[in-house]
């Protein structure tokens, strides 16, 4: 999924003429603490709420104060990978958008890119996740989709996490079927720690809830 297909159709992009009051109300609206500034279609900087705060003069033109203006922007062809690691880097609620002139095109809400995770790492599809510990020498793909596969499962998706400091990754299989036992067996016969496991309805809402929640406290939204 790229940049490009991910625009939001109604955040609205700040002009020069606009008073830092007018921002203020559009970022309640959209529930957001940045928006773009731009003139005709060339993007000027992102303007956050702290920024607004800080002149101290909400009803006058933000043309008016002289802004230092953070200029992060994706290209339409990014990846969403690439969209979500700016937005986590720099703690941002919108992502502008730029064509392959230097035109605006629009923003990706942050909002908009946890659902879209929500639903590339299949969280809405029936199934059960595994989550398995290994160190990183004992990490292989293939094995670990083969044993799912010998037990008449298929991997939906799998995501991969390491703390800097570990030499130990995390891997969470969200898989097409409720019925885990035989998989977990296999995994732990094989060497892997199987350190948890969520199969019925109420486990899966509250593990893609922590999930979910891990991921807007780092992008810090």
């Amino acid at each position: 999924m790229l940049a490009k297909d991910l625009i939001s159709e109604t955040v609205p992009a700040l002009k020069t003429s606009d008073t830092g009051q007018t921002a203020l109300n559009w970022m309640e609206v959209f529930r957001i603490s940045h928006l773009p500034i731009v003139n005709n279609q060339d993007f000027l900087g992102l303007i956050s709420d702290a920024d607004i705060y800080d002149l101290n003069q909400p009803d006058e033109p933000i043309g008016n104060h002289k802004l230092t203006l953070l200029k992060p922007y994706v290209t339409m062809e990014q990846h969403i990978f690439e969209v979500i690691a700016l937005a986590a880097k720099l703690k941002l609620t919108v992502i502008p958008v730029l064509d392959e002139n230097g035109h605006y095109r629009g923003v990706i809400t942050a909002n908009d890119l946890i659902q879209h995770v929500a639903k590339f790492s299949s969280m809405d599809q029936p199934g059960g996740i595994i989550v398995l510990e290994m160190a990183e020498r004992d990490y292989s793909l293939t094995q670990i989709a083969h044993i799912a596969e010998s037990n008449n499962l298929k991997i939906l998706s799998m995501f991969i996490t390491s703390s800097p400091d570990s030499i130990r990754l995390e891997v969470t299989l969200k898989l097409n079927s409720n019925d885990l036992t035989s998989a977990i067996r296999t995994y732990e016969r094989y060497g892997y720690e199987v350190k948890k496991w969520v199969s019925t309805d109420d486990m899966l809402d509250r593990f893609y809830a922590e999930r979910l929640d891990m991921l807007i406290k780092y992008m810090n939204i």
